[in-house]
């Protein structure tokens, strides 16, 4: 068959944290994608903002570079696939690699193959992708090389890699420093042989295949991300397969259900560095974008009108994770952070808090994310948003909070499934780094969750990693704890690993909460009172409403308590009197925070200027009865 040897299709693949983005940086800034006057930011490619605040990348991303090799030839294309590093965003991962003809995996030359090395590697084999392994930050003090190159190779054998696959080239490299060799360097060095990427480049030529095509073949390409342009709508991207793609030709839309209707590319454009520039045709191999199809969706085909004939839709794993996400249902709707100040019917204009603007919000994340379900429930105002872990259900309404809406978000729960009769659960794979003396906290922390231990190996430089096998259920709410326990030196990974029968009761949050008991203003007179009672999370002056969880009470039971009351005045005493009395600072929960802390009778009440946790019956007598005929049976 012939190829193409003007392209090359590559994915680069790892877990968080491992320098995937910043090696792409330095492979766009070597290949001359930018001219010298411009100012780049580090970490191009997380252009998102949420990106850029929370340093992980959460959308799989396209880019190409031009490599005019050394000895003179014809410039060649490198379309590189940047991916997300965390196994909640593994749906990005899966649809990066249909793209592609090989991946680079990329090891931290110090922590070595983790959770997520692990997915997307499988992933790629399962594909028969060649691999290129690179050990990155060579440079760290604490980096073994020869050792996390031989857990690579046990890695491979453990997933059950075929000869073809172990046998893999390996590049060194610091991408920070835009440094790459072929020679191993000493431990802690930065190559020295090397002053670029030149070795990177070249070894991405020599072992990733060159796209073959069938001259004789119809039309295939491949939808496999979505994109949307103030001017031109809908964008898809697409990888062709078969055939050539032109601006203005009228093709097969072939559609998820196998209906097929025909339909015209308005616009073809082709990615240059990070722009997308206008282009006449794209052949087998390429990666373009086109517009003119508003309805299209992920895993669709574009195919030949005289002969239209489907590629395989893309799946992805089954959500493990789901959460309720509906119309916020608090008395402080559409009034803003404090709940006073601006005009309540202006403010409600402004916010988006009607149901039919959630579920439209919903129905378009589901057009470009494909790892996430939407299904309703018995409310009309809210739906059960399934996913693949609490962190991409986070980001989802972290984004949905920014745009505007307001929102009640229910605890977490998992997604069971029904095998031979009896219930199953959804398990993890949870990989922990944690200093020597916090290894008995951890083994507790697990042993409450019901997680039992697979592996254990000590390095020798006093750090500890251990493997443990626990239900998702167990990890809801996990990381704060681990954090607490381990002084904020532990660092956790974990993956989906199946689905195991019913691990039974677990009690993971042991404290209580503290529940305001009527509307008002938090005063300090009040907090400097309840202080002893637990941990307050409100400010002075926040505005709260009957059934808000102010603070963790110190013992199991709930606590309804009176925090907006006033200090009265007398005669004999003045406003000013006692008042400097030390208040300790609130703890200021996060979204994601805010979630873990939920119970099942409590939810999260999200707007654009705060997230408030409450319970899901604000009335106090309504839990009383309920709790009594609970009691009582």
């Amino acid at each position: 068959m012939p190829t193409r040897h003007d392209i090359r299709n590559v994915a680069i693949v790892a877990h968080v944290d491992h320098g995937k983005t910043t090696i792409v940086d330095a492979m766009l800034k070597q290949a001359g994608a930018f001219a010298a006057h411009q100012h780049l930011d580090d970490r191009m490619m997380d252009s998102n903002d949420l990106e850029r605040e929370k340093g992980i990348t959460i959308l799989a991303k396209n880019t190409a570079v031009k490599y005019h090799p050394k000895d003179g030839g014809a410039p060649i294309t490198i379309n590189i696939i940047d991916t997300p590093g965390h196994a909640d965003f593994g749906g990005e991962v899966e649809r990066g690699l249909s793209m592609v003809d090989a991946v680079v995996l990329l090891v931290d030359a110090s922590e070595g193959p983790l959770p997520q090395t692990r997915f997307v590697l499988r992933k790629a084999l399962q594909q028969r992708l060649p691999v290129i392994l690179c050990i990155n930050k060579t440079d760290r003090p604490d980096s073994r090389i020869d050792e996390v190159v031989n857990e690579t190779y046990d890695l491979f054998l453990d997933l059950d890699a075929d000869e073809d696959q172990i046998e893999f080239p390996i590049v060194y490299a610091c991408g920070r420093d835009g440094i790459a060799s072929l020679t191993k360097p000493e431990n802690g060095t930065v190559p020295a042989d090397s002053e670029n990427l030149e070795p990177f480049f070249s070894t991405i030529l020599e072992h990733v295949p060159a796209p073959s095509y069938d001259e004789e073949a119809p039309l295939q390409a491949h939808v496999t991300n979505l994109d949307a342009d103030n001017f031109l709508g809908r964008i898809a991207l697409l990888r062709v397969e078969q055939g050539e793609l032109r601006k203005g030709q009228t093709v097969a839309w072939i559609k998820r259900d196998g209906t097929i209707s025909n339909v015209r590319i308005t616009e073809l454009m082709m990615t240059e560095a990070l722009t997308r520039k206008p282009a006449e045709v794209a052949g087998p191999g390429d990666i373009c974008a086109v517009a003119g199809i508003p309805d299209i969706m992920i895993g669709e085909t574009l195919a030949d009108p005289e002969n239209p004939i489907a590629l395989p839709l893309i799946t992805v794993d089954q959500p493990a994770i789901s959460m309720t996400i509906g119309t916020n249902t608090s008395p402080l709707v559409g009034r803003g952070g404090t709940g006073k100040g601006a005009d309540a019917k202006s403010a409600v204009k402004q916010r988006k808090v009607t149901a039919r603007q959630v579920k439209d919000r919903l129905d378009r994340e589901l057009i470009g994310n494909v790892s996430l379900r939407v299904l309703d429930t018995e409310r009309p105002d809210a739906w059960e948003v399934q996913g693949r872990g609490e962190l991409a259900l986070a980001i989802l309404v972290e984004q949905m909070r920014r745009e505007g809406f307001e929102l009640t978000i229910g605890k977490p729960q998992v997604v069971t499934k029904e095998v031979d009769g009896k219930t199953h659960e959804p398990v993890e794979r949870l990989t922990v780094d944690v200093p020597e003396e916090h290894m008995g906290a951890v083994t507790q922390l697990m042993g409450v969750r019901k997680g039992r231990m697979d592996n254990m190996s000590n390095h020798g430089s006093g750090w500890v990693r251990m493997e443990f096998v626990v239900p998702s259920r167990g990890l809801i709410g996990f990381r704060t704890e681990f954090l607490t326990n381990t002084r904020g030196t532990g660092i956790a990974h974990s993956i989906h690993e199946g689905h195991e029968p019913w691990f039974g009761t677990l009690t993971t949050r042991n404290n209580g909460s503290l529940v305001a008991d009527r509307a008002g203003a938090v005063t300090a007179f009040a907090m400097t009172n309840l202080q002893e009672r637990g941990v307050l999370f409100t400010d002075p002056g926040t505005e709260v409403y009957e059934g808000m969880i102010v603070g963790e009470n110190s013992r199991s039971d709930d606590m309804d308590v009176n925090i907006t009351k006033e200090k009265k005045l007398t005669n004999m005493r003045s406003a000013s009197a006692d008042s400097f009395e030390a208040i300790v600072p609130p703890r200021k929960l996060s979204l994601e925070q805010s979630l873990e802390f939920c119970r099942d009778d409590e939810c999260v009440e999200v707007t654009p200027e705060a997230v408030r946790i409450r319970k899901v019956v604000l009335d106090q007598n309504a839990r009383g009865r309920t709790a009594s005929r609970a009691k009582n049976g």
